[in-house]
C-alpha cells in the first residue's frame, strides 16, 4: 500500500495517523501537488493529495473517502462507530475539521501572493470560517458530543487541523477561551502517531 502526499498536508497527516494507529504498513510517496511537475495527477485526476494506492493497484483519493476505505478493511482499532447515526455524527465533525484545513490552506495560498495582489477581504473571510468552526468544536466538547480523550476519525481530524494552524501560524490566538480544544490537542499530540507525522520545521 502506498500513500501519496506531502509531509505538510494536514489531510495527508490525517490518513497517515489512521494507518499508523491501525498498525498498517505503507510506503509514503512524497509528492508536491503545487509543483510544476505534479506527480499526483497519475493517482488522482484532480492532482490533489492524499491518494492511496492499494496492493491491487486500485487508487482512492479525497481523505474522507480514503478514511472510509481504511475503515471498511475492518482493522482495529475502530475509528468510526457501527451505529449509522453515531457514524454520521463522527463524519460531520470530520467534515468540520476538514473545513478548517481548507480555510487554512486558502489563507496560506492567499498570503503567499505578492502583497499588492492579496485580498484582505478573502483572508478575513477564511479566518472567520476558522474561528466559527473552532467555536463549534469547543461547544461540542462542552456538551459531551466530543470527548477529548477519545481517539476516532473526528478527533484525529480536529487535532490535525489544529496542528496545521500551529504549523502555519494562521490563527495564533486559536487557544484563547477554548480550553477543551487545547486539552484535546495536547492529549493527541503526545501519541506516537502524531509525533511521527509532525510537519518538518521550515
Amino acid at each position: 500500500m502506498k500513500l501519496v502526499g506531502s509531509y505538510t498536508s494536514p489531510f495527508v497527516r490525517k490518513i497517515s495517523i489512521l494507518l499508523l494507529e491501525k498498525g498498517m504498513a505503507f510506503e509514503f510517496v512524497n509528492e508536491q501537488p503545487y509543483s510544476e511537475e505534479n506527480g499526483v495527477a497519475q493517482f488522482n485526476p484532480l492532482g490533489k493529495v492524499p491518494a492511496l494506492v492499494t496492493d491491487d493497484g486500485e487508487y482512492w483519493f479525497d481523505s474522507p473517502i480514503i478514511a472510509q476505505y481504511i475503515e471498511l478493511l475492518g482493522i482495529a482499532p475502530e475509528m468510526v462507530p457501527h451505529d449509522p447515526l453515531a457514524a454520521l455524527k463522527v463524519r460531520q465533525l470530520e467534515s468540520l475539521a476538514d473545513g478548517i484545513m481548507d480555510a487554512s490552506l486558502a489563507s496560506v495560498r492567499e498570503l503567499a501572493r505578492p502583497a499588492a495582489q492579496q485580498s484582505e477581504l478573502e483572508v478575513l473571510r477564511q479566518r472567520q470560517k476558522i474561528s466559527r468552526s473552532l467555536d463549534a468544536l469547543e461547544g461540542y466538547l462542552v456538551d459531551g458530543t466530543l470527548k477529548p480523550d477519545t481517539l476516532n476519525l473526528a478527533t484525529i481530524a480536529i487535532a490535525c487541523a489544529i496542528g496545521y494552524l500551529n504549523f502555519r501560524r494562521i490563527a495564533p490566538g486559536w487557544c484563547v477561551d477554548r480550553p477543551n480544544l487545547v486539552k484535546l490537542a495536547e492529549t493527541l499530540f503526545v501519541r506516537e502517531s502524531f509525533a511521527r507525522t509532525e510537519p518538518p520545521k521550515a
